[in-house]
């Protein structure tokens, strides 16, 4: 019997092929899961993505509403001050030059005063003041700071327990101890700083030839005492220089009057105007509008905060620890004030600002060593205090003074994974608050 080739291979063909099936099946199966796998982990992702989006969006917008409802809060409040208040010091040490101690020398310093009473518990903003070693008050239930002190026994190498009171009671700079809220789900901050403290960059930039010379050496004087090298001070000096092309700075402005729509800037006025000669000008372009000079100031705000100055060197910290984070930028007035608080600057804006009169070095010393036993009152009172350096003081008189008015006010709002923040710079003048500049981040 004759078998048949060509069925024999069709028939061992269709054999392999049902051998081969399942394993078929399973890749096709296999395929078909990673597949699946890969959109459903696409899917998610991407549903991930949307719910994280919807979710920033509404922290986002909750942290802004904290933001806003915190100002509100601030200016209202500060409508009911009519001046801010220096607190007493008398014994006390200075925070004037804790700016130059490493850690181990602030360390030391904050132990010997801590040893005589003389420093003060970093806790809640109510206790901010209380002698650390008056046993008499019931209400300091929290000793230096720690709430489960009940041993009696201070540790003064505590982080974070133990401050020296600025000029008004909380850490230098701030004018009132940092505000902590709740609005709604957002945790609000409020930080209210004292620019008159702060060394004013616009002094570089002001346009009387007889004083710049003084002011490049009070500019050096203190980028020194912040550890800014020479060729940072001279690259700093080149961006004022360049800031000064496009506009000069005075210490004191006056109102400005122009023609043009309301509303209108300097800049804008005399560029419209340009632009109108030899044509038919329109209707109300020669009405007369005066400008506050707080204008001026804002445009000086807008200038420092841009990229015209590279502020990251100056922001370069110099002293980095638990408590403390020095750099030379924190002592810059970067919001266009003009003078200096005497009560309240510390050493290197003193010296600064006495360099246009000259001795700042011993003015300065003598300054910080009085004004914590009494602030001086007025200039007339420092004359008085400092006989000797009466004629030194009169040269520097336009550029110091003893009460503050020009402060920043920096709100931050968290909710959920949102951060938000705003800046204000005010000018306060009894119960009256103007708006110069803010900035928003966030």
């Amino acid at each position: 019997m004759e078998i048949n080739q060509e069925m024999l291979d069709k028939n061992l063909t269709n054999q392999s092929n049902c051998r081969n099936r399942p394993g078929i099946v399973l890749l096709v199966t296999l395929v078909i899961l990673v597949v699946l796998s890969i959109l459903g982990y696409t899917l998610s992702s991407r549903l991930a993505a949307q719910h994280h989006r919807q979710q920033y969006i509404i922290d986002y917008q909750v942290a802004r509403y904290g933001c806003d409802s915190a100002s509100r809060y601030i200016f209202a409040a500060l409508q009911d001050i009519n001046t801010t208040q220096l607190v007493d010091r008398p014994n006390e040490p200075d925070f004037s030059d804790l700016f130059t101690l490493s850690e181990v020398g602030y360390r030391e310093f904050l132990a010997k005063w801590a040893a005589e009473g003389k420093v003060y518990s970093k806790t809640k903003s109510s206790d901010v003041g209380r002698d650390i070693n008056d046993i008499n008050d019931v209400n300091d239930v929290n000793g230096v700071g720690e709430a489960n002190n009940t041993s009696g026994v201070i540790d003064f190498n505590a982080p974070n327990s133990l401050i020296v009171r600025g000029p008004y009671g909380p850490p230098w700079p701030f004018v009132i101890e940092p505000l902590e809220l709740k609005i709604g789900s957002a945790a609000v901050r409020i930080e209210m700083e004292d620019e008159n403290a702060k060394y004013p960059l616009g002094w570089m930039l002001l346009d009387d030839k007889e004083v710049q010379r003084e002011a490049s050496a009070g500019l050096k004087t203190f980028c020194e005492w912040m550890d800014v090298n020479s060729v940072r001070i001279d690259s700093l000096k080149k961006e004022l220089k360049g800031i000064s092309e496009i506009k000069t700075f005075k210490i004191e402005f006056e109102p400005t009057t122009v023609s043009g729509e309301p509303n209108t800037t300097p800049a804008a006025a005399t560029s419209r105007g340009a632009r109108s000669r030899g044509r038919v000008v329109r209707r109300g372009a020669n009405r007369k509008t005066t400008i506050s000079p707080s204008v001026h100031s804002a445009d000086f705000a807008k200038l420092f905060h841009s990229s015209l100055i590279d502020t990251e060197d100056l922001a370069t910290p110099t002293i980095v620890s638990e408590t403390r984070k020095e750099s030379a930028l924190k002592y810059m007035g970067l919001w266009a004030s003009s003078k200096v608080n005497i009560n309240t600057a510390p050493r290197q804006v003193l010296e600064a600002a006495f360099t246009f009169g000259g001795d700042a070095d011993k003015i300065a010393d003598e300054i910080i060593k009085r004004r914590r036993t009494k602030p001086f009152t007025d200039i007339d009172d420092l004359k008085r205090s400092l006989f000797k350096y009466s004629d030194s003081i009169g040269k520097c008189e336009k550029y110091i003074t003893t009460t503050s008015s020009f402060f920043t006010i920096r709100i931050t709002a968290v909710s959920g994974v949102a951060e938000t923040s705003i800046v204000f710079a005010v000018t306060k003048d009894g119960t009256k608050i103007e708006k110069i500049a803010t900035i928003s981040g966030g």
